[in-house]
């Protein structure tokens, strides 16, 4: 056996691709199985689904707010009133056609794509 079997021995290309797999996809991917196979014995009004909701919603928030207040890569570049003013028109279109995502959604990217193309331009 003159195999390498040091971490730079198997820090072969694939090993990025197995480790992704291992510690990411599986742990995720049990707990989402877990959670399906009980779904069906959990009522919808129960305090613990109310409970979930509640850190779903707050979770999402939260990452929304990340990304609006403290940006990072290429978003940083964009000023903070223009992500606002994207996030306002969003949540604002969301409401006024009916509660829906992708308009928002549309909405709000229509605002940073029109900032860009007018910094482009000026």
């Amino acid at each position: 056996m003159s195999e390498d079997l040091s971490y730079y021995g198997i820090a072969a290309d694939w090993w990025p691709f197995a480790f992704i797999l291992l510690a990411g996809w599986l742990p995720t991917d049990i707990w989402r199985t877990l959670g399906v196979l009980s779904s069906g014995k959990l009522d919808e009004h129960s305090p613990v689904a109310a409970i979930s909701r509640t850190v779903a919603t707050a979770l999402v928030s939260a990452v929304i707010g990340q990304l609006v207040f403290y940006p990072t890569g290429s978003l940083a570049d964009i000023p903070a009133i223009v992500r606002i003013g994207a996030m306002a028109a969003g949540f604002g279109v969301y409401l006024g056609v009916g509660r829906r995502i992708l308009a928002g959604i549309a909405a709000a990217e229509l605002v940073i794509f029109g900032w860009i193309a007018f910094s482009l331009w000026a």
